[in-house]
């Protein structure tokens, strides 16, 4: 860490950094308790939350999607619930709706009646089923943390995260998610087969008498403390010229790297480079760390830059992945 990194951390900012650090190492152990083979996913999870975002999670069917949604809550103390999204699913189903009640004196008035929306830690199962109508009023409220209903805004929960799951199966889904909402997820976290080892774990301990359950570590007001927290650590220079790198270099017109400029249609905007700037944050806290380094750019580049970029129909014929072209782009800083 720089000097006047340094010179921006009290010893208190130090020690309640140092304390998060540990609860959330707790949190991460009491997850992996429950959720087995996947650690790296359950790390990005943390950190998602840790920075306050959203998170898109892509996976077959039966690989505990649901499952971790429901550890993390308890683990951290938030209130969650689920929602299966299905073609016919209006957003008055999501965030609630008005409905005329008369009192015994005859007086009628407007009640507001909650949704499901309306809680810390929502699942929104299969995302890209939902009609256009549906995901605007979902959208809204991730990225403004409230929703409107009958003219009138009705302010969410406080922490409010969004983890979304879509089956890879039928990437386009019913309604293909729109740019403007994949962006404000935070990270598109890929979820895949585990390993033989915790594959043989899996059958032995959740078919047993005695599963294992989910302990709560911390509380969802604490969570919160953390998030504001995590934005007073302090970014090196180095480390945010990474960033700017890499964001830029995704972007067809800004780029001097050929094979982004000849395969990528859209590159990641600004929006990009304040989830890594956030990203690098948590992660750097997460593991024990008072200031991120380059290694936390590069280890966060996939997940958050994966669905803010798309290939032109040329690398799709020729069957160019974004994988390799966000490899290309982790070369530049790495």
């Amino acid at each position: 860490m720089s000097e006047a990194a340094k010179s921006n951390e009290s010893p208190e900012m130090i020690d309640e950094l140092e304390g998060v650090g540990r609860k959330f190492v707790d949190a991460k152990k009491g997850i992996g308790r429950v959720i087995f083979g996947q650690e790296e996913v359950i790390e990005e999870a943390l950190i998602t939350l840790l920075a306050g975002g959203h998170m898109l999670l892509i996976g077959v069917p039966g690989l505990g999607k649901t499952r971790l949604v429901e550890t993390m809550g308890t683990v951290l103390g938030m209130e969650d619930r689920r929602v299966q999204f299905t073609p016919d699913l209006m957003p008055a189903d999501i965030l609630g709706s008005e409905v005329l009640e008369e009192s015994e004196a005859g007086r009628r008035s407007f009640r507001f009646i909650e949704g499901p929306v309306f809680c810390q830690l929502l699942m929104a199962d299969e995302i890209n089923r939902a009609s256009p109508r549906t995901q605007s009023a979902l959208l809204q409220a991730m990225q403004e943390r409230r929703v409107s209903v009958a003219g009138r805004y009705h302010e969410l929960p406080q922490p409010f995260h969004v983890l979304a799951t879509q089956n890879p199966l039928e990437q386009e889904g019913t309604y293909p998610l729109p740019e403007a909402q994949l962006d404000r997820f935070l990270m598109q976290i890929d979820i895949d087969y585990p390993q033989l080892a915790a594959e043989r774990e899996i059958l032995t301990v959740t078919t047993g008498a005695n599963e294992e359950k989910a302990v709560k570590v911390m509380e969802a007001s604490e969570l919160l403390s953390a998030q504001r927290l995590v934005r007073h650590v302090p970014v090196g220079e180095s480390v945010m010229d990474a960033i700017l790198e890499l964001v830029r270099a995704g972007r067809p017109s800004t780029t001097d790297i050929g094979d982004v400029a000849e395969h990528v249609a859209w590159g990641p905007g600004p929006r990009a480079g304040q989830a890594l700037m956030l990203g690098v944050r948590a992660r750097a806290v997460l593991q024990g760390r008072l200031a991120p380094s380059i290694d936390d750019v590069v280890a966060l580049a996939h997940p958050i830059l994966r669905h803010r970029m798309a290939l032109n129909f040329a690398a799709r014929a020729e069957g160019v992945t974004m994988t390799g072209i966000i490899n290309k782009l982790v070369e530049r800083i790495s």
